[in-house]
């Protein structure tokens, strides 16, 4: 027994040091003294925890899987590290990890976290920012992440902690809530980052799966396409396509052309390059340098480089190619040349008919001629077309008339002797929302000669301004034309305005110009969709230039007389400067039952396509004629100032075959009479003929009738017109006691004149006019009148 009790014990043993020898745990026996010795130091005789081996097991793991790590150093190209905790004393004292009470069994991970801590930190470039606040004021940031370098992470203690990720460590981060990327006063700015979408990121560690959602990011935008348009004159490019970081550059018209010389005008004509070594100074009458604000209020963008003005006492042809490296600026613009309306004696001819004209252009045509330091070309001023840009307070009219009548009679500014009639009209005004369906139709120059900063980016700026003003049952189209037409968009309603911004703006120029097909197609088109009782209308957007199929005026005359008849309006938009066709688009505008406006600007844009949008684009009344009777007892003669293009025949009053012009909503029309009374002398008086078989007579029984005035109309819908009449009474008022809307009127032609040269005005003091204009200001409540003031003050440098 006591043999095989020995057998027992030496084969235990021998097990038991096969057992030590294949041990896998080396250093353990060390760990167990130290825990032995700590036991035998306790007075009592303690239990331990359930949880205190479990513990101790999970807390060596832990420090051994560090260590093996931290040998790994060849394997990582920076130095490899768990984490990094950078708190404030307010974020420690929330962590659980600090939190928890410290014992002698955290002392070997306090020993790895110091090992850990003596090796530097590699911080790597911020990516983006999420621009987002969290719940507890923090703003993560995003790093790039390997999610297999990371399965050793106790993901829910990173994601209480706030922690973010990237390749080769974690990093916990915590800052004010912000609302946008901060700058960085560091070498790794942000300035350098690359702008980058950033996906979803999938961190997988400890057998764990978590799905990050809705991480912060640093969106791309196309910079260039969001400027484009949105200032008139800007052009905008990308250098280095290829380069990740492209520059944007943007620029204005005078800097296309770069140049640090001052813009030359020499007697009223602008040069970009003058030799003045070559002017003899006994030519000279004066020299006037203007710069900064002086220089651009009065040329624009081409006086940014200052101006010099030179007037000299005559210089030739011969003398201006001498001194000058080329001739003037080429301006191809075509105007009709007319004469206008003379004198009529009242006893020879008592009536006077005109079509009604609700055009613009002329006003702001002759502002970018000033602006730009040039001399105006008469024929660019339509008097009545300066008189109209402004609005009048004139009354509404009654519930059943489209329009109000309201006259005036003065004295004249400019011939004392003479009194001045005036006829204001006032188109009824409506509530947007209550205007007719549109079925618009914007016909668009694409052509080569659109070519310009001034064309084609402002009309798409323009076409965005009209966009906003129209309501979802508004239907738009887009026709264009160059070399042939197409059409760019069909029939959208105006709700889609990013459908239709994103054709506007996909438009480029190049090739010929066939206006006329464009002119087919779209109205065919218009037809198409055409609106029962809506606003069917083209809107042609040109510098005019019409060079491929039909081309002539006459030609495209009696095309677009016949196109009218569908019922289909047309309005007229010109762009640009130096090959201009204002002559074709005031005719098109006149026989197509439509109006007219000359967008020099974004502002122009704004109050033809904006402000006044309703009258723009509804007319109210159509084919609108007057005529007026002057009594001859109390009239010797008279003469309709403007108007020389709507001059109609007598029996065309009456005549509703005969085509006149339209009045739209809320819109104010005026007209002027200039007066020679019949007790009055003037120089300018006709002379007549004694009639041998006509005896004139009139009636004694008038009283005080200085005329009367009748006006026909149709609706827009309709093809029979009605009549007004209106008397008007004589007056001996005096200029001190007419209204301010008479006096800013009077002031609007009297400059017209001027600029005409006309030979019916003795004054042409351009400082009584400005006086006059002053007095007519009234509240100006959008500064058109006081821009009609500075630009007379300009014209009086280009003409001096």
């Amino acid at each position: 027994m006591e043999n095989f009790n020995k057998n027992i014990d030496d084969l235990f043993n021998s097990e038991s040091k096969k057992a030590e020898e294949n041990t896998n745990f080396p250093g353990f026996e060390k760990v167990w003294d130290k825990v032995e010795q700590k036991l035998e130091k306790k007075e009592k005789k303690r239990i331990l925890p359930i949880w205190f081996p479990s513990g101790i097991a999970a807390t060596l793991v832990i420090g051994l899987g560090v260590l093996y790590l931290y040998n790994q150093k060849e394997d990582l190209p920076v130095k490899p590290v768990i984490a990094q905790q950078e708190t404030s004393p307010e974020s420690s004292a929330k962590s659980n990890i600090i939190n928890k009470p410290q014992s002698d069994v955290h002392k070997l991970d306090e020993e790895i976290q110091e090992r850990i801590k003596k090796n530097p930190i590699v911080t790597k470039e911020i990516l983006a920012y999420q621009n987002t606040s969290n719940s507890d004021n923090t703003v993560e940031i995003i790093q790039n992440i390997v999610p297999e370098k990371m399965k050793t992470v106790d993901l829910e203690y990173m994601k209480n902690s706030k922690y973010t990720t990237d390749e080769y460590y974690l990093k916990k981060i915590e800052t004010p809530a912000v609302s946008a990327i901060p700058f960085q006063n560091q070498e790794n700015s942000l300035s350098r980052a690359k702008t980058k979408n950033i996906n979803e990121v999938v961190v997988t560690a400890m057998g764990i799966k978590r799905k990050e959602q809705s991480l912060g990011y640093a969106s791309e935008i196309n910079v260039a396409s969001q400027l484009q348009g949105k200032v008139a004159g800007l052009q905008i490019s990308i250098n280095a396509p290829n380069i990740p970081n492209k520059s944007i550059v943007i620029r204005g018209v005078r800097s296309i052309e770069s140049s640090s010389k001052p813009l030359y005008v020499i007697d009223g004509t602008p040069y970009e390059n003058v030799d003045l070594q070559k002017i003899s100074s006994d030519k000279i009458k004066s020299v006037n340098i203007l710069k900064d604000n002086a220089a651009t209020s009065l040329y624009g963008s081409r006086g940014l480089n200052g101006v010099v003005l030179i007037d000299t006492k005559g210089l030739s042809d011969k003398d201006i190619k001498t001194i000058t490296s080329f001739s003037p600026q080429n301006n191809n613009e075509s105007y009709d040349s007319w004469e206008e309306n003379p004198f009529e004696l009242s006893t020879s001819q008592p009536l006077s008919t005109f079509s009604i004209d609700v055009d613009n252009a002329a006003y702001s045509n002759i502002r970018r001629m000033i602006n730009n330091g040039q001399i105006v070309d008469k024929n660019a001023v339509r008097i009545e077309e300066m008189i109209n840009y402004f609005k009048y307070n004139y009354p509404q009219p009654s519930v059943n008339e489209p329009f109000s009548i309201h006259t005036e009679y003065n004295d004249c500014a400019w011939n004392p002797q003479h009194k001045i009639l005036k006829i204001g009209l006032h188109g009824k005004t409506l509530v947007e929302k209550n205007l007719p369906s549109s079925n618009l139709v914007f016909l668009i120059d694409i052509s080569g000669s659109m070519n310009a900063a001034n064309k084609l980016p402002l009309l798409k700026s323009s076409f965005k301004v009209l966009l906003e003003r129209l309501r979802p049952q508004d239907k738009v189209a887009i026709v264009t034309y160059a070399g042939n037409a197409g059409i760019a968009l069909e029939p959208t309603s105006a709700s889609q305005k990013e459908k239709i911004m994103t054709a506007l703006e996909n438009l480029q120029s190049g090739g010929s110009t066939a206006g006329a097909e464009g002119i087919i197609t779209a109205y065919k088109l218009a037809e198409e969709n055409f609106v029962k009782n809506g606003n069917n209308r083209v809107i042609l957007a040109t510098d005019g230039d019409f060079n491929v199929g039909v081309s002539n005026n006459e030609d495209l005359k009696a095309m677009i007389e016949n196109k009218r008849k569908s019922g289909v309006f047309l309005t007229c938009l010109g762009f640009g400067m130096g090959n201009y066709k204002d002559n074709r688009l005031e005719m098109l505008a006149d026989k197509g039952n439509g109006n007219y406006a000359y967008i020099d600007n974004i502002q122009e844009a704004n109050k033809f396509l904006g402000k006044e949008f309703a009258g723009s684009m509804y007319a109210i009344a159509k084919d609108v004629k007057i005529q007026i009777e002057f009594n001859p007892k109390l009239v010797k003669a008279y003469r309709l100032i403007g108007y020389e293009s709507r001059k109609l025949k007598t029996e065309d009053f009456i005549n509703d075959k005969i085509d006149a012009g339209e009045l739209g909503i809320g819109h104010t029309v005026t007209a002027l009479y200039e007066v020679i009374p019949a007790n009055s002398t003037s120089e300018f008086l006709p002379k007549g003929s004694d009639l041998k078989y006509t005896e004139v007579k009139t009636k004694d029984n008038l009283g005080n009738e200085l005329a009367t005035i009748k006006f026909r109309y149709k609706k827009p819908n309709e093809e029979e017109s009605k009549e007004l009449i209106q008397t008007v009474s004589n007056s001996q008022k005096e200029i001190n006691s007419a209204s301010l809307d008479f006096r800013f009127a009077n002031a609007v032609a009297w400059f017209g004149l001027v600029l005409r040269d006309s030979q019916y005005i003795s004054n042409k003091n351009l400082e009584d006019i400005i006086n006059l204009a002053k007095q007519g200001k009234s509240s100006d409540e959008d500064g058109y009148r006081a821009e009609f003031i500075r630009l007379m003050e300009s014209y009086k440098s280009i003409k001096n």
